[in-house]
């Protein structure tokens, strides 16, 4: 005998077909929240990858070089954050040495060139963090946004009951189940969005030390001509040529 299959007519397709505007305003805005959370979560998890593969190769190639020029050379992409502050520092110095005798008295090179790398650095960091504050406003949001819509439904559904005149089973459980699965969404949004949020955040940490470190040993080569003692990786590396000899 086969089993005769029934249709749930309190179900999502229900909320749907039936909710009024409100109530489907609600649905699309945590169906947009949605979509903006996997999409930043996805395109975050991509970059982190790329910057920390690019940090990797600057502590392999960048100080292996001959003279800085090659060092900046061997940094490949466009949008590596690493070959921006290798240009960054060398335009600094170049530009201090340049107007030495107008720039001395006011400001050293040691500063002048902390200033620059400081700037740079700081754009670097905010382009890594950019997406992280919607996700918060995601996480901390949507289940709101769906307690909202879940209260609109709740409210409708005891109008409903009202002037339908009774209360029977088939007259609450449906309207209340319906605008209880807005809170189930808000939170099936919610949910991804907090986890991202803190993966990507203690990623980003990881990838701002690799910068952090970048930033003062290069700092430290343009002033002295020679590389900290110890690398990202651990390992002494060797120094390169000092700036000056680069041009």
């Amino acid at each position: 005998m086969q089993e005769q299959v029934v249709e749930n007519p309190y179900g999502l397709s229900a909320l749907i077909a039936q909710g009024d505007l409100v109530a489907r305003a609600t649905l699309l805005i945590l169906i947009v929240m949605s979509l903006m959370t996997w999409f930043i979560m996805i395109t975050k998890f991509f970059d982190q990858r790329r910057m920390r593969k690019q940090a990797i190769e600057a502590e392999k190639e960048f100080w292996s070089s001959s003279s800085l020029t090659d060092a900046i050379a061997k940094l490949k992409g466009s949008a590596n954050p690493f070959r921006a502050l290798a240009e960054t520092g060398k335009q600094a110095y170049e530009y201090h040495e340049t107007n030495k005798t107008r720039l001395s008295g006011a400001i050293g090179t040691s500063e002048w060139i902390t200033e620059s790398l400081q700037r740079t650095a700081d754009q670097v960091v905010s382009r890594m963090q950019s997406g992280l504050p919607v996700l918060a406003s995601v996480g901390s949001t949507a289940p709101f946004v769906g307690l909202f819509g879940t209260v609109w439904g709740i409210y409708h559904a005891l109008i409903a009951i009202s002037l339908a005149g009774q209360a029977s089973i088939d007259k609450v459980a449906g309207p209340v189940g319906e605008a209880l699965i807005m809170t189930a969404i808000g939170l099936f949004v919610a949910v991804p969005a907090v986890l991202g949020y803190n993966i990507l955040l203690r990623r980003n940490k990881g990838v701002q030390e690799y910068v952090s470190h970048f930033t003062h040993e290069l700092h430290a080569y343009l002033i002295s001509g020679a590389k900290m003692g110890l690398g990202m990786s651990g390992q002494s590396a060797p120094s390169v040529k000092p700036a000056a000899a680069a041009r």
